[in-house]
């Protein structure tokens, strides 16, 4: 588990094919190693690796195939820049969201536009994630945990903050990006309790959860 704050900036130092997948060689920058082990999971660019050698500069990790499908680290050149962060202890501060690096898919910068000190961005999110997606809820982009400002057809709003801008990735974002995007485990599980309810109707040994879209709204989760 992460929390989305990233921690560093890494580079990528090598790539690999390994027989239809991948293994990185990632340069962890400032990042501080002293309490990671191999089997350790740090996230890069939001996506959860596997750390399998630590060479001194940084880890090694193996991307397999189910990963390459839903990021895009099969187009990762070396030298590319990464957001760091390491997996989160019981002591962390929770100072984004529960993210788990299981990247949902790919989303793309349509719009960058000055807002004060700020930069605002849409993001056109991937097919059949948008409807995860709430104004004000929270999303991963790329590793960095944001709060979503508004909600289109298939776009969401952010908006960085100067510090977010200056510590992570997103400053150098341009119409056309590339970017991962984590939507909140929440609704992704909320999905899975509702669906799986109206299935199981048809069940002979159905017992009703009592949770329903009109639960959801009495409480309000539902607008």
């Amino acid at each position: 588990m992460f929390t989305g704050i990233i921690e560093a900036i890494g580079q990528i130092a090598a790539v690999q094919m390994q027989q239809g997948d991948l293994q990185l060689h990632i340069r962890t920058g400032e990042l501080d190693l002293a309490d990671v082990a191999i089997g350790d999971s740090i996230a890069t660019n939001g996506v959860c690796l596997t750390v399998i050698d630590l060479p001194g500069d940084g880890f090694w990790a193996d991307v397999s195939r189910e990963t390459l499908i839903h990021t895009r680290f099969e187009s990762l050149q070396v030298g590319e820049r990464v957001n760091l962060e390491k997996a989160l202890l019981p002591s962390t501060r929770m100072g984004g969201h529960i993210v788990t690096g299981h990247v949902d898919g790919i989303g793309e910068i349509v719009e960058k536009n000055q807002d004060a000190r700020s930069i605002r961005y849409n993001v056109r999110a991937a097919e059949g994630i948008s409807h995860y997606i709430a104004a004000k809820g929270s999303i991963t982009v790329d590793g960095v945990s944001l709060t979503v400002n508004s909600v289109a057809t298939d776009t969401f709003s952010l908006n960085i903050v100067p510090h977010t801008a200056a510590q992570t990735l997103m400053i150098d974002y341009q119409l056309g990006t590339k970017v991962h995007l984590e939507v909140d485990i929440i609704a992704r599980y909320m999905e899975r309790l509702l669906t799986a309810g109206s299935r199981a109707k048809t069940a002979q040994n159905y017992q009703p959860s009592g949770l329903d879209l009109a639960k959801l709204a009495e409480f309000g989760f539902l607008k």
